[in-house]
């Protein structure tokens, strides 16, 4: 994960599950997340697919209109892409996996601009397959937002957060397997 959004939600996201494969969306607390408010949303699983039920200010600013109750695949104009997308949010969902994912876009203008995509399980009130907790941000805030919009998005790269591996880099132990070695470089006084 690269971008800072990202990094919050998710830690904050880990913290809370614990031991446990996803968190009660009751537990989430957007005070919390206020440094990453602008880039997360929730998304509901509908029988049309994932629907998003809250977005960020940021996130609606990129893609140019509130997105609250639009379907999530709808952001990705190709329609193999929007398959893509139900199908990654339904792994989540499933797996109780987590993604993340590197996108490309560009503008209506064609300027162009890299996302990261966050996809986190979350159960509501004991069920799994409910919802999704996810973050889209820029890797740097544009300077045009507000004044264009995000029109065309791909996937360039995805990375599933299982459940059984930490995400956490584990602490490195220092090992000595054999002594020190004196290497000697050929050279002259100078």
């Amino acid at each position: 994960m690269k971008n800072t959004s990202t990094r919050l939600v998710f830690d904050y996201w880990d913290a809370l599950r614990g031991e446990r494969a996803a968190p009660e969306r009751g537990e989430i607390e957007p005070g919390a997340l206020r440094h990453a408010l602008a880039d997360t949303f929730i998304l509901e699983n509908e029988p049309i697919g994932p629907v998003f039920r809250l977005a960020g200010t940021r996130l609606c600013a990129l893609i140019g209109h509130e997105l609250r109750g639009r379907p999530f695949a709808a952001i990705w104009p190709e329609v193999e892409a929007q398959g893509d997308m139900r199908r990654l949010v339904q792994t989540v969902m499933d797996e109780t996996a987590g993604a993340v994912a590197g996108l490309s876009g560009e503008t209506s203008t064609g300027a162009p601009i890299y996302l990261e995509l966050l996809l986190l399980p979350l159960r509501y009130r004991g069920r799994t397959h409910a919802r999704v907790l996810g973050a889209l941000s820029p890797a740097l805030t544009p300077d045009w937002l507000g004044l264009d919009t995000v029109v065309a998005m791909r996937m360039i790269s995805l990375r599933m957060l299982w459940p059984t591996t930490s995400a956490r880099p584990a602490p490195a132990e220092r090992q000595r397997s054999a002594p020190p070695r004196l290497v000697v470089l050929p050279g002259g006084r100078a």
